[in-house]
Formats: C-alpha cells, sequence, structure tokens
C-alpha cells in the first residue's frame, strides 16, 4: 500500500435536500489556503517517485519527442491577400504564425509567441479582422489561463498598436467602422483569479487608439447575470446580431440595423440554437437546430426581418456551415464521417467534395484575392495540413503537409458499432496496426467525452501513435451526449439522462472485452473534462473493466460545479444542484460522491495549478478521498502541472511531458 500525503481531512457535511453531503475537503478550494502549496509538492513528489522508478520513462519520452518532431500546422486564416497560419516544427514551445501573399510567396514570421515567455507558456490566438483586411486581433494567454489579453496588429506596417485590452474571457472580434466589438467580465478580486464566480458579462465597442476605459458599454443584463452575449458584424457592417447564451447549449438571437437605436429580438427562447455564421449584401445566415435536431440553414433579410428556410434539415447531421465565394459549404457527418456539400445561394445542391481518408475538414475560407478555396484536414493517422480546391473542378491539392516519422501504411481505423443498456446504437473508430491479433490480449486505451453538444471527431495525436507502435489499440467511443447524430444523440446525453453517458461506455468496454480486442487486465479508460467525470463516474459503476484509469481536468463535485469560474454555464447540460431534481440527479453519479471502500483500478488523476474552467480543486478533493478509501494495492496518484490551464495553450514541451508520465504510469500495469 502506498503511504500517502497528508491531507487533512476536516470532517463536514451539510444537509442538501435531505441528504447529509460530506465535503471534508472542502478547505482545498481555497486557492490561497497556506496548506495547498506544501500538499501539491508532496501529492507531485510522490507521483514522480513512482513513475521515475526504472528506466521506462525515459525511453517512452525519446520515442514521444521524436514524434512530436514535425511540422504541426494550425489556425489557418485568409485576409485579404494575406495567408496566415500557425506552424511549429516541434521544437518550439509554441507554434509560430507566419504570413505570406500568395500561394507561392516565402513565408514571414508575424507573431512569435515563443517571445513573449521564457518557458513557452505564452499562446497567442487570433480572434478577428477588420472588414478592410489592414488590421487583425489576436488574444494572449498565459499558463493555459482562460484570462485574455487582447492586441491588435496592423498588418500594412506589422506593426502591434499600444491598444491593450485585460481581463477578457470567451470573446472575439468583430469589426465596424475604426474599431471592433468584443466580450469582457469585470476583472476578479485579489485571490480568486482562477476559482472566483464569473458572472455579469458585457458587450464593450473598442475604438482604435483609445484606452480600454473609453471603450462604450454596448449591452449587459443585469437582470440575467448568468448569460454570455457576443456581437457579430455582417459583412456590409450595416447590421449587428447579438447572440445571447444562459449556458453551453441554446440561445436567443437579437439584430439592431445601422443607426437604430435597439436591438429586437429574431429569434426567442433558450431552448435551441441559433448560430450566425455569415452574410452577404441583404442576408444573413444562421444554423437552427429549432424543430431540426439534424440542423437547417436559414436566411433572414436584415431590413425586413423575414425568415425563410433555405436548406431543410436532412437525414444526417448538419456540423457547420460557411459562405466563401458566394456557395455555402457544408458539413455533414454520416455515422460520424464527414461529408461536405456544396450548396448555391438559393439553396440548391452543387456538388459533393470528396475526401481522401475518414477524417474531419475545418476552416473552410477564401477571399476575393484566390479562385481558391482553403480548408485543413486531420484524421487520427494524418497530421493537420492545409489544402486548396476551385469550385469549377473540386481536385483537392495539398497547401502545407506534414511528413511523420512512421509507416501510415502499417495502420488502420477501423469503425465498429456496439450495443449500450437500453439498446441504442454506438459507434466507435478503432485505430490500430493492420497486423493486431485479436487474442484479449492487447492493451487498449478507450477514450471518450460524452457531453456539451460536442463530437468527437477523427483527429491527430502522436501520443496514439506511440501507444500503437507498442503493439496498443486506441479506441474513441462516439457516446451520447455529443452531436453526432444531431441534438437528439446531445439531449439524450444530458440532465436527467446523463447515466446513457455512463452506459454508453461501459458497453463500448464489454464489447472491446468480449470481441477480444482486449480483456480488463489490458483496457484503460481516459477522459478530459466532462470526460474527466466520464472516467470517475465509470470508475464508480464498473471497476471491474479497467487497469487503468485517467481521470483528466474532470468536474468530479456535481454538487458544487456551478460555484466557481463559469460552472454555471454547464448547468444546461447537468442541471443546478441547487434544484432539487437536479441535485438527486447529479449526486447518484458524482464522482466524489460515490468512491466507497473498494478495490480501484489504478489511477492516475491530471490536472493543473492554472485551470480556471474546471477548478484543480475537484481534482484535489477527489484525489484525496480515492487515497482515503481505496482499498486495492493499486497507486491512486495526482500529477498537478504547474503553470498550466484546462488544456489550451501548452508547451510542445509540456505535452510531451504529461504524454510520457501518462504511457509510463499506464505500462508499469498494462503489460
Amino acid at each position: 500500500m502506498f503511504k500517502y500525503p497528508d491531507s487533512k481531512k476536516k470532517f463536514f457535511t451539510e444537509d442538501i435536500f435531505g441528504v447529509q453531503v460530506e465535503d471534508s475537503y472542502r478547505w482545498m478550494e481555497d486557492e490561497m489556503h497556506p496548506d495547498l502549496p506544501t500538499w501539491i509538492k508532496e501529492q507531485n513528489d510522490l507521483t514522480q517517485e513512482f513513475l521515475n522508478e526504472g528506466p521506462e520513462k525515459e525511453t517512452i519520452k525519446k520515442r514521444l519527442t521524436e514524434l512530436a518532431h514535425y511540422d504541426q500546422y494550425n489556425d489557418l486564416m485568409i485576409v485579404g491577400k494575406h495567408i496566415i497560419y500557425q506552424l511549429n516544427d516541434g521544437k518550439k514551445g509554441q507554434g509560430v504564425y507566419y504570413i505570406q501573399d500568395g500561394l507561392d510567396d516565402k513565408p514571414q514570421v508575424l507573431i512569435d509567441p515563443n517571445d513573449l515567455s521564457d518557458d513557452g507558456t505564452v499562446a497567442v490566438y487570433f480572434s478577428g479582422a477588420s472588414k478592410d483586411n489592414r488590421y487583425i486581433t489576436y488574444l494572449i494567454a498565459s499558463a493555459g489561463s482562460d484570462w485574455k489579453e487582447l492586441r491588435i496588429m496592423d498588418l500594412e506596417t506589422r506593426q502591434v498598436l499600444d491598444d491593450k485590452l485585460e481581463w477578457v474571457k470567451f470573446t472575439f472580434t468583430s469589426w465596424q467602422d475604426n474599431g471592433f466589438y468584443y466580450s469582457a467580465f469585470d476583472a476578479p478580486n485579489d485571490g480568486e483569479v482562477y476559482s472566483g464566480i464569473n458572472t455579469g458579462m458585457k458587450v464593450f465597442y473598442h475604438k482604435l487608439g483609445d484606452d480600454q476605459s473609453l471603450d462604450k458599454e454596448i449591452f449587459s443584463d443585469p437582470d440575467h447575470p448568468k448569460r454570455y452575449h457576443s456581437v457579430l458584424v455582417t459583412e456590409d457592417e450595416k447590421t449587428l446580431i447579438l447572440s445571447s447564451r444562459q449556458g453551453t447549449y441554446g440561445g436567443e438571437i437579437k439584430i439592431k440595423a445601422h443607426g437604430s437605436e435597439e436591438f429586437v429580438t429574431l429569434f426567442s427562447g433558450f431552448d435551441s440554437s441559433k448560430q450566425y455564421f455569415s452574410s452577404k449584401d441583404d442576408y444573413a445566415y444562421f444554423l437552427s437546430d429549432e424543430g431540426a435536431e439534424n440542423k437547417k440553414v436559414l436566411r433572414v433579410h436584415t431590413k425586413t426581418l423575414e425568415i425563410d428556410t433555405l436548406i431543410d434539415e436532412a437525414e444526417h447531421a448538419l456540423m457547420n456551415a460557411t459562405l466563401v465565394k458566394d456557395k455555402l459549404i457544408l458539413h455533414y457527418l454520416k455515422d460520424v464521417k464527414s461529408n461536405i456539400r456544396i450548396y448555391d445561394l438559393n439553396g440548391d445542391f452543387l456538388n459533393e467534395l470528396h475526401l481522401h481518408d475518414i477524417g474531419t475538414p475545418f476552416s473552410f475560407t477564401s477571399s476575393d484575392s484566390y479562385d481558391e478555396i482553403f480548408f485543413g484536414f486531420t484524421s487520427y493517422l494524418e497530421p493537420t495540413g492545409f489544402y486548396t480546391f476551385k469550385l469549377d473542378h473540386l481536385n483537392i491539392s495539398p497547401f502545407k503537409t506534414s511528413q511523420v516519422k512512421y509507416n501510415p501504411a502499417d495502420y488502420i481505423t477501423d469503425q465498429i458499432f456496439t450495443t449500450s443498456k437500453d439498446g441504442t446504437r454506438v459507434p466507435a473508430f478503432v485505430i490500430r496496426k493492420k497486423d493486431t491479433l485479436m487474442n484479449g490480449q492487447n492493451p487498449c486505451k478507450l477514450y471518450a467525452y460524452g457531453g456539451f453538444n460536442s463530437p468527437q471527431l477523427p483527429n491527430y495525436n502522436p501520443a496514439i501513435i506511440y501507444f500503437i507502435e507498442r503493439g496498443g489499440i486506441h479506441v474513441v467511443a462516439n457516446i451520447r451526449g455529443g452531436s453526432e447524430y444531431g441534438q437528439a444523440w446531445h439531449k439524450t446525453g444530458m440532465l436527467l439522462d446523463k447515466q446513457n453517458v455512463y452506459d454508453d461506455f461501459i458497453g463500448v468496454a464489454e464489447h472491446l472485452i468480449e470481441n477480444k480486442y482486449t480483456s480488463p487486465d489490458h483496457l484503460s479508460a481516459e477522459g478530459r473534462s466532462n470526460g474527466g467525470l466520464l472516467a470517475g463516474a465509470i470508475m464508480n459503476q464498473r471497476p471491474d473493466l479497467f487497469k487503468v484509469v485517467f481521470p483528466i481536468v474532470g468536474v468530479m463535485d456535481m454538487v458544487r460545479y456551478h460555484k466557481f469560474t463559469i460552472g454555471w454555464g454547464w448547468a444546461v447540460e447537468y442541471g443546478n444542484p441547487d434544484e432539487e431534481v437536479h441535485f438527486h440527479n447529479v449526486y447518484k453519479y458524482s464522482p466524489l460522491h460515490n468512491i466507497e471502500g473498494k478495490d480501484y483500478p489504478a489511477t492516475l488523476v491530471v490536472t493543473s495549478d492554472h485551470d480556471d474552467r474546471v477548478v484543480p480543486a475537484h481534482s484535489f478533493k477527489y484525489i484525496a478521498r480515492l487515497q482515503e478509501l481505496n482499498t486495492s494495492k493499486n497507486p491512486m496518484l495526482v500529477r498537478i502541472a504547474k503553470n498550466q490551464g484546462h488544456g489550451a495553450g501548452k508547451s510542445i514541451q509540456q505535452i510531451i511531458d504529461e504524454e510520457s508520465d501518462k504511457m509510463t504510469f499506464l505500462f508499469k500495469h498494462i503489460k
């Protein structure tokens, strides 16, 4: 048995709707508590001592480093004649933004985030461009925090302006005249920067050259402080589109024509999703799932506000839509496989873009400077690359692609279908070597997310390649809670139906075991964020199925999740624990509150000290409880990363270090 650090249990219970809820590690919620730094250090020391036993960690780290050293492309944007993208050769902390004017032009460095920190922990994200293509805005994030600083660059001079907007979060910019709209919260109180609740989002207009204190407040809703707000400007700069959401799903849309004093409601209610995506002349285009669970395309006349359905709901789920060169490019999913269809502005189908593999296309974009349409593509076996095609022939040509340090021909992506507890058919992708024997002895990692309308689509990760090199099988389960099959798939995995998510995951695990892909002694489970909640819940419900579990930056305390940062926005997904029916529902599966004195699989909890999305107290309290009650000889350990947040903005080295630790932990238990 392991000797764990003293978590200083301070026995405490409270009565919630007649249930005595123990919360004896609540002191860990205080990010300034004087005992927390020592506890964190002792936990990290114990974890690293265990991982460093033997030579395997360094061997793993060396190979993961080799696999990470490839051209990593990201974040493609076309601004007039400028092609802007991010590239990391795998050896820098952060990807560098390059700019080139023309397909064959020599790229030049535009912004190098590595100049902003010594350790590669400051990240940059583009957030918008002016309509005249002269200015871009970008966000600067330190140590993975959701808090950002907003800056502006003049693309003609390549100079960064003096304008500096601070304490912005969950925003983009939309330009009009000599400035732009953005969203922000009030600055947090001292000692609550990473854990304090964020409410009262406002929309401001910033004029170039002004101090932030002069920015004009455009919209706020003090009667409903727990809502997100953002403003977008149509391409002709004559109309404002105001989107308001009560949480992570659903919302209403207001609209204001140029010169009008007030916003008027265009789409009311918060029970369905309405998403503005582009405009042309006097029309604005929206995606909506109101009365169409697979989504449809709506067209709104910005002067008369007349609404008509341009493209009806289809048999398959519509993920997103883009207006490029007077054409609508729609991304559908057919059994979680991408299908790209092109329509004219009358809603008539024109053609289909045929992709070369099972993967994920994204960021369709262009400008009047180019005949080509640009887009990105990635798969489980292919790193992100950028491609082009022309509308007159749809032949896809590579623009920027990477070479990998293994033979992709040795690998395969399969799709299987399993049956959940209630008979629901659940798909999963299986990535493996072609010659893998199904003998029940293969190391297998099962990953899923299962929530927030987020589909789990193919995406490249060199750590997956390493795992398969070691004889592993990587499985991604497309369980309910996502949007793989539209809103019906999402809604049957949320609120009072959340248990379906866990049943789906368990069903996939049982299928893998029954069909000799693996066995309980060789199967691991992993999930991040909402998927970390999933990992904790299934470990409580079916510990017998798994040898190793990785709950990563998970929502582990379902009774108090809504009391930190923007956790209140998740109530539309989980239900508000302050309401009796939802409290009893979330309490049934809350990872923290369902830990019992029994044998658990080897567990490595992963979190970060600067996570202000899912505050690390979730993981702190959870691991303390696991270490207290686990009766098996398996280790219950936690990895608490320094100067990192919820996941975005990590340096390459931080990613390699985390994946090395996870793989080392896994292969200490699965051979």
